[in-house]
């Protein structure tokens, strides 16, 4: 269908190499993109670079040239309280989930706003990966998680107005709990994963693919009126 084509677009996913990166990644291959995956981790078909480390991040980016579609997707979390968190831990949480994303959404937009055939700037699309917890204080205490994609949430909203003059649209997906390796370890526990299911009036829980959608959905043209949001992907939890 016409409003998820992605034919002849150039896509950007960070943390591509597994999760949810790995099936947005997918996904918008089969819509018809060519799709450039950056990873921390050294995996065949990947870019490896820091999304933190803004000198990776410019190679890796001057690698893939000229992108009309960035998905930031890469993330960490550290679960612990506020009491327990150490400061270095703190950091590379507040570095990976927030500066990373905005050094990527920097350079990307520098691309997406060269002038086009027509002299306009050609424009693109910035997809960030939020989460529930950035609406929320949380099913379990996780400070320096909750902080970064609170953060990440307004700070889509502020990308959103600065670049809409370049004709970039800037929007994020929030999930709920997703089964991957991050999450791993609450998935691994029935206790745990039954204070999340009491929190899903669905029921059930999205997989990566559910995600991948919604972003394909934001990333293509069916969405070219939409900036500035972020859209739940979470079985109801936050309507409670």
């Amino acid at each position: 269908m016409e409003i998820f084509d992605l034919k002849g677009k150039t896509a950007v996913v960070t943390g591509a190499a597994r999760g949810i990166g790995k099936a947005t990644a997918d996904l918008l291959a089969k819509a018809g993109a060519t799709v450039a995956r950056i990873d921390i981790d050294a995996v065949p078909g990947i870019i490896s670079a820091d999304v933190a480390d803004e000198r990776a991040v410019e190679k890796a980016f001057e690698k893939i040239g000229a992108i009309d579609i960035l998905v930031n997707n890469a993330g960490i979390a550290v679960r612990k309280n506020s009491l327990d968190i150490t400061r270095e831990e703190w950091d590379r949480v507040i570095a990976v989930n927030l500066t990373g994303l905005f050094l990527c959404s920097r350079i990307a937009a520098r691309s997406m706003k060269e002038p086009g055939k027509d002299g306009l700037p050609r424009g693109g699309v910035i997809v960030n990966l939020a989460s529930i917890m950035g609406f929320s204080g949380g099913v379990f205490p996780n400070p320096a998680y909750q902080a970064s994609k609170g953060a990440v949430v307004n700070l889509t909203r502020a990308l959103a107005l600065e670049f809409a003059e370049y004709r970039i649209r800037v929007n994020a997906v929030a999930p709920t709990f997703v089964r991957t390796p991050l999450t791993a370890p609450v998935f691994a526990n029935p206790e745990l994963l039954k204070k999340v299911m009491d929190h899903t009036p669905l029921g059930v829980l999205p997989e990566v693919e559910d995600i991948a959608a919604a972003v394909l959905f934001l990333a293509g043209p069916g969405a070219r009126c939409i900036t500035g949001v972020t859209l739940p992907v979470d079985s109801g939890y936050l309507a409670r």
